[in-house]
């Protein structure tokens, strides 16, 4: 089991679940409005591309989205899929996949179907040539595959709209959660029955664990660069703050909520309640048994499962952890399906595609043998779906409920957004993780920022 959660491959296991994530806007012009796609004739042969990131993970990733384009294929035999993973060549695949969409698109030769997380879509709409599916197939035809016996949840089914169009199909998905080891917390003489449920409480069991048991009390991933800004903004919002003003024109992440935010993430490390870990280091840490608790993506619970079987402790969870007073707005992770091609007949093959890929049946494979959170949410009761793997996994109750309050993860706008989320987290990873002083650091990083904020409106 230890040989399992060696930090390499724990590595790129956390890396492809959490690196596609964040959400768009209304902020960029959509393109002219494109030519229905007609049906595909009885035998008509199309063959398209799916790009993935999941193909770039060996294990339950690539294997389970290879078994379902098989079973696509047996469904719709006139249609070849291939599916391939972002050119690039990094560790972490789903760092290339803008990137290689991009080249791509430089040599005429776009995939026909590309799966980028939804900090993505702001970009993949105005950049990369993402096409309206209320254009292709008709918006009844969008609104009914949301639908059916086993819908969509409602907040994520909107997740890949722009301008009130749908240009992406919310594919995978996730919310924080606070994971704990309910063992480190009799150990430490706390109730693992009554979790913290606010960040004073966090740092108070955080501290007795690290007192009494010598193992480190609390990590919240939403402080580095790797972690990108979907936890943190989930922080900064439950504080009554926010990153960038709702019209995308104002980047607030100095004010003084987000700033507040930041500095209690500051002093739970300063005060010995948390370590200081990267990202890698702290879910290795947890699966082996050595870390209390951590605030972390759902899309971890499987991970966690086996380091806990494998270490012999007891894996448990809870949902994200509220400032006093105020209410807890958790934010999401994940990414959408994208229609890239402008071929009509592959453009209603991908249709096709997609829709089969948001199915219940492919739901049922990727959430239990993946752990993703399946947005057909009902499947959890349904006993032909998932309701035997959600009564051995409880946990996904806790990503459902905090489903009915949350927001979605803002994105920055324009061809510089990666830099502003990245040029923020540094700063916050200043502060956090090297004692620098919230207010100045914040500051001096939004001013930096702004700049290429104002270029991209």
């Amino acid at each position: 089991m230890r040989k399992s959660l060696a930090l390499p491959a724990l590595a790129a296991a956390l890396a492809l679940a959490l690196a596609a994530c964040g959400l768009g806007s209304t902020a960029p012009a959509a393109a002219p409005a494109a030519a229905r796609a007609p049906e595909l004739a009885p035998g008509q042969q199309v063959s398209i591309v799916l790009e993935s990131y999941n193909f770039g993970q060996a294990g339950a990733w690539n294997d389970t989205f290879t078994a379902l384009l098989a079973a696509f294929h047996q469904k719709y035999p006139n249609i070849t899929v291939t599916g391939q993973k972002p050119q690039g060549g990094s560790a972490n695949p789903a760092t290339d996949s803008v990137s290689s969409v991009q080249a791509q698109l430089a040599t005429g030769n776009p995939p026909d179907v590309a799966q980028l997380g939804f900090s993505d879509l702001d970009f993949a709409v105005s950049q990369l040539g993402a096409k309206s599916l209320d254009d292709l197939v008709g918006a009844d035809a969008v609104k009914a595959n949301f639908g059916g016996t086993l819908p969509f949840a409602p907040k994520a089914a909107t997740l890949g709209d722009v301008d009130g169009k749908t240009y992406g199909v919310p594919f995978v998905f996730s919310t924080p959660v606070l994971f704990y080891n309910a063992s480190l917390f009799k150990a430490a003489g706390l109730d693992p029955a009554k979790p913290p449920t606010t960040w004073d409480e966090v740092k108070a069991d955080g501290l007795a664990i690290a007192k009494v048991t010598g193992k480190d009390g609390a990590y919240v991933d939403c402080v580095t660069k790797a972690a990108k800004d979907w936890c943190l903004q989930s922080v900064v919002r439950s504080n009554g703050g926010r990153v960038i003003s709702p019209d995308q024109k104002t980047l607030e992440f100095a004010d003084a909520p987000a700033v507040q935010a930041v500095a209690m993430l500051q002093d739970l490390v300063t005060s010995g309640a948390s370590p200081k870990l990267s990202q890698a280091q702290a879910v290795d840490a947890f699966g082996r048994g050595t870390l209390g608790m951590i605030l972390e993506s759902s899309a971890l619970q499987g991970t966690f499962t086996k380091g806990a079987q494998g270490a012999g402790w007891d894996l448990r969870g809870t949902g994200t952890p509220a400032f006093a007073g105020k209410p807890v707005v958790p934010t999401n992770s994940g990414a959408a399906l994208f229609v890239l091609s402008k071929d009509p007949a592959k453009q209603r093959a991908a249709w096709d595609l997609i829709t089969f890929l948001t199915s219940p049946e492919a739901y049922v494979q990727i959430s239990s043998k993946i752990g993703y959170l399946p947005l057909r949410t009902g499947l959890v009761d349904d006993p032909a779906g998932l309701q035997a793997w959600a009564a051995k996994n409880p946990l996904v109750r806790t990503n459902l409920d905090q489903m009915a309050v949350m927001e979605p993860w803002a994105s920055f706008p324009g061809t510089d957004y990666v830099q502003i989320r990245d040029g923020m987290m540094a700063a916050v990873e200043q502060v956090v993780l090297q004692g620098s002083d919230p207010a100045t650091t914040l500051k001096a990083a939004a001013d930096r920022q702004a700049p290429l904020l104002k270029s991209g409106q």
